[in-house]
């Protein structure tokens, strides 16, 4: 079988269970890992064990502010291999072991080191997700789920106080997403990332610039802080 067959498959079964209620990580988003990962991947990796990692890295998600959330790839690891177990059964079963390693290591919460190429792929291709165009929609999209304000009204790039991104959506981006491209696994993840991540500290320039009145600038010294 192919790998787009084994795609299909594993997207009609997704579908066939109801779309996740979470905007950030439903097919869309295991689809757009897979394609990053695609990027990124080299002959030294199984293709179809990173495809199944892809689909089924977020199988079990939970709230970014649940009590467990740091054992959610965990969770979905154990979970994956019971659904190839009892829903493929065509599936090589060799594969289970770097499949539940990638999809474990893939959280960033969960702080698994990745250890095969594989799981060093899924890692990246997941992490370029909440990075660029797309990662700036959804950080968003899930502040707005959790109810946080998108930054502190009278210093919103805490020049003067903690960063906090449990309240402040903004903060976000200095506490976890322009540190991303220094985790990266792999030297195109890496590429791509510090790419994506310009594009989020060109966003911060240009609200910068905005909430000063500047609408047709950019805040330069935004730009020279935090540009990678």
């Amino acid at each position: 079988m192919t790998l787009y067959h084994w795609q299909t498959q594993f997207e009609y079964y997704l579908q066939q269970q109801g779309q996740s209620e979470d905007g950030a990580h439903d097919i869309a988003h295991f689809r757009r890992v897979w394609s990053s990962a695609q990027h990124i991947m080299d002959e030294r990796a199984t293709p179809l064990a990173v495809l199944a990692a892809c689909y089924f890295h977020d199988i079990v998600n939970l709230p970014k502010n649940h009590p467990e959330r740091h054992l959610a790839s965990r969770y979905s690891a154990k979970e994956a291999t019971a659904i190839l177990a009892h829903h493929f059964p065509a599936f090589p079963k060799a594969l289970y072991p770097d499949i539940a390693h990638a999809i474990e290591a893939h959280s960033f919460s969960a702080g698994i080191p990745p250890v095969s190429i594989e799981a060093k792929i899924v890692q990246d291709a997941d992490r370029l997700e909440a990075l660029g165009a797309i990662g700036l929609a959804r950080v968003f999209y899930v502040s707005g789920q959790l109810g946080h304000p998108l930054f502190h009204p009278d210093d919103p790039f805490a020049q003067q106080r903690k960063l906090d991104d449990t309240r402040w959506t903004l903060d976000h981006f200095q506490t976890k997403l322009l540190k991303l491209p220094e985790t990266m696994q792999t030297e195109k993840g890496r590429a791509l990332a510090r790419d994506k991540a310009n594009y989020l500290v060109g966003f911060m320039a240009k609200l910068s610039a905005e909430l000063r009145g500047e609408h047709h600038a950019l805040d330069e010294d935004v730009l020279r802080q935090f540009a990678l």
